[in-house]
């Protein structure tokens, strides 16, 4: 069973965390299921970027990012190479290294 480590992020997950995921399922499924809020204020439809996350390792076992995702994450905040919306990366049998973006582009948040 593969392994997603969540990088420390201020706001969602002071301390990192090393969560184990079932393959099959989306980065943003796993985080929520292990009481990790990341936003998705489309209710993970690719319809927004709310849920970017940076994969610093392991990208290459996700699936490939269709047009549609690859379009929405051209509007996220921090865009970096290794960009991919949580809720469109699916997981396979690979340990992954994660990163939450200290920001989204979401102004209104009912976190805040």
């Amino acid at each position: 069973m593969p392994r997603i480590i969540i990088l420390p992020n201020e706001a969602l997950c002071p301390e990192g965390d090393v969560i184990e995921a079932a393959s099959g399922e989306t980065i943003c499924d796993i985080m929520l299921a292990n009481g990790i809020n990341i936003e998705h204020a489309c209710e993970k439809s690719c319809a927004c970027t709310t849920c970017h996350v940076i994969v610093r390792e392991g990208i290459d076992s996700l699936n490939e990012a269709d047009e549609l995702e690859e379009d929405m994450l051209d509007k996220a905040w921090g865009l970096e190479p290794d960009s991919r919306l949580s809720c469109q990366a699916v997981v396979s049998d690979r340990d992954l290294v994660v990163e939450i973006p200290r920001y989204t582009i979401n102004m209104v948040s009912e976190q805040h």
